[in-house]
């Protein structure tokens, strides 16, 4: 190993939030632990919700929460799709209105042309148009 580069390696005091003490060897003389062998949930077969510090706490206030963050995403979609249903909604009211004034406007010009043909009728007959009883059989001479 070169000389004068590497850290000193001295005896060092581990201190559990649990109260557990042990010591090992490090280059820093003490430190601090969350977890142990003593209060971990591997080693002691506990199941439990570790937050010492309020670690999660800290997370939510540093980067925002995460269910926070889905209810605004979620609301801005409703808020989307509903924009672009209404905007689908007055397409399809504007073109039946289209189609409706279209639909009249043929009707109106059918009844003038009828109305023509009547008058020619009229005109070359010197009699007005008979109705014909569609559902009455022909009388048989």
């Amino acid at each position: 190993m070169r000389k004068d580069i590497h850290p000193e390696y001295v005896d060092c005091t581990v201190r559990c939030s649990c109260g557990n003490t042990f010591t090992t060897r490090s280059t820093t003389p003490e430190l601090r632990v969350e977890l142990c062998n003593e209060c971990h949930p591997f080693y002691t077969g506990q199941q439990k919700f570790v937050d010492t510090g309020g670690r999660v706490q800290r997370f939510s206030d540093k980067f925002g929460s995460a269910a926070d963050a889905t209810l605004e995403r979620e609301k801005a979609q409703k808020a989307a799709r509903q924009a672009a249903a209404e905007e689908t909604a007055k397409k399809a009211a504007t073109a039946r209105e289209k189609k409706a004034a279209e639909k009249a406007s043929r009707a109106a010009e059918y009844a003038k042309s009828a109305a023509k043909e009547a008058e020619k009728v009229v005109a070359l007959t010197g009699e007005g148009v008979k109705a014909v009883d569609v559902k009455a059989e022909p009388a048989a001479e």
